[in-house]
């Protein structure tokens, strides 16, 4: 049996056993469960108890009719939902008192696969962006994915913060799409031309731009090598970016042949440099975009990672994409401001999301004259002692 799948049919059957447990688990939306029918059952429990079922303000034993009346109206939402199902629900429930444990267990579930949607989302734009030559898709899902983890940490219940893995997560380089390679490489070529040409076209993107903007590795060195001499104000030609290539270990190595710098030094024509800058930044934004994505995608995936130490990973993986966006944002006369988390998405106040806090022994349900609405604090979103999960 998936202990997920166990977990949401614990937390169905916890509360058709006990409706007053829902006081205890306001934090869970019916969207943090995965299956659809388990969705529609958590609506429809939660709907009951808004409006007031008898089965929620009575001591006496739960009315059948706190059963059927929930599959009623989760019938109106999903399909296939029979009266045996609910039974099914409530015998898979060990103890319908640790609800909010179930429910913790849900919810980690639910992160861990909505950080995965979002970081595929982000991948796709990306990618779509590289085709393109374009950067506000995969800049617009990487502010709806800073926006869903900052959500996200705030139901768990701990404050969202980038922090890096102690083993960062094996990711390959990500390339241009094939389609777009070879005019990326061919813009990379023609600005180090007109550099090693007009070494004063640097100043026009020595501010921005950087090495690792470069797609191919031997171009991003070359460009250091002539932000080297242009930052000791030494002479810029072909000889003296070839000795300190040389200088460097690029020729030795083998990441940079003669022929292929005396190729680009030599093939300079008429060229702006910074509008070519300015491409090669594009293409870095999406690729960037594409390899923070495909972290945070590995980091989502690993089962073993605690939900918020996912949710801080993910942020340090967007990073290096915020680096280069504020560098693409100079590039185009627009400062970027200092970084911020999007607004939380609406979801119940902060002093309810506790969820990573329950406790496993809540306090008994209150009685009816004492029962909770639903813009009450519940007591188990509010423990006495804070653990980390």
């Amino acid at each position: 049996m998936n202990p997920l799948l166990s977990a949401e049919q614990a937390v169905l059957g916890s509360v058709l056993l006990d409706p007053g447990q829902l006081a205890h688990l306001d934090w869970l939306a019916p969207d943090h469960f995965y299956r659809p029918v388990h969705q529609a059952l958590f609506a429809a429990l939660r709907k009951l108890r808004a409006e007031g079922h008898p089965a929620v303000a009575t001591e006496e034993p739960v009315p059948l009719s706190w059963v059927t009346d929930a599959v009623d109206e989760a019938s109106h939402h999903v399909r296939g939902l029979t009266a045996v199902y609910p039974h099914i629900l409530i015998s898979a429930c060990p103890r319908p008192e640790h609800a909010p444990v179930y429910g913790r267990m849900v919810l980690e579930g639910a992160i861990h696969r909505t950080v995965t949607e979002h970081a595929i989302r982000l991948h796709q734009a990306a990618r779509a962006d590289a085709l393109q030559g374009e950067v506000e898709g995969a800049l617009h899902y990487a502010d709806v994915l800073a926006g869903v983890l900052g959500d996200l940490a705030r139901r768990w219940g701990s404050e969202p913060r980038p922090v890096a893995p102690a083993t960062p997560p094996p990711t390959a380089p990500v390339a241009p799409p094939p389609v777009r390679a070879d005019q990326v490489a061919e813009d990379e070529q023609f600005l180090l031309a007109i550099l090693a040409e007009r070494p004063k076209a640097m100043d026009e993107i020595v501010g921005w731009l950087r090495p690792g903007d470069f797609a191919d590795p031997a171009h991003g060195q070359l460009y250091r090598c002539l932000g080297a001499l242009h930052h000791r104000g030494e002479p810029i030609d072909r000889i003296t970016v070839l000795w300190e290539a040389q200088r460097r270990g690029l020729l030795a190595d083998g990441n940079l042949t003669t022929e292929q710098l005396t190729a680009i030094c030599d093939g300079v024509g008429p060229g702006n440099a910074e509008w070519l800058g300015e491409q090669i930044m594009r293409s870095s934004v999406a690729r960037t975009a594409a390899t923070s994505a495909r972290a945070i995608r590995a980091l989502a995936e690993n089962e073993t990672l605690a939900p918020g130490r996912l949710i801080n990973h993910a942020l340090h993986a967007l990073g290096p994409l915020d680096e280069v966006r504020a560098r693409w944002q100079t590039a185009n006369g627009h400062p970027a401001p200092p970084p911020t988390l999007a607004p939380a998405t609406e979801g119940p106040p902060t002093a309810r999301v506790h969820a990573a806090l329950a406790r496993s022994t809540p306090p008994p349900a209150a009685r009816p004259s004492e029962c909770p609405g639903p813009a009450s604090t519940p007591s188990a979103a509010r423990p006495p002692s804070r653990t980390h999960g």
